[in-house]
């Protein structure tokens, strides 16, 4: 996801977490101003709907404004991670698998 709070806000000329929160304040939306800092300041790992709700009614936005779905960089890390699977194999991305021993033991020691 891409996180748009920036552009949403900026568009309506606030430019700083501080006039955010006081946009914010208006719609009664209180939180502190490190909260507002985190979400001004990058991508936040979790946004209660509740505070989406707010934020969209402070900027007079919707979510979709906010929010932008990027499901080609999932695919692609996605595909990357299925890669480094232990053993695979990066010219054919496909795992390497044990071939069984000749029989009871370990090489070079006589079995039980």
């Amino acid at each position: 996801m891409k996180w748009n709070l920036r552009m949403v806000a900026a568009q309506r000329d606030i430019w700083r977490p501080t006039q955010l929160q006081a946009v914010l304040a208006e719609v009664g939306f209180t939180p502190s101003l490190s909260k507002v800092a985190a979400l001004w300041s990058g991508k936040p790992v979790t946004v209660r709907l509740e505070d989406l709700d707010k934020i969209c009614a402070a900027l007079d936005c919707t979510v979709a404004d906010l929010m932008q779905a990027e499901p080609e960089s999932y695919l692609a890390s996605r595909e990357h991670d299925e890669r480094r699977v232990a053993g695979a194999r990066p010219d054919h991305g496909a795992a390497v698998r044990p071939v069984p021993g000749n029989g009871p033991g370990l090489r070079g020691l006589p079995p039980n």
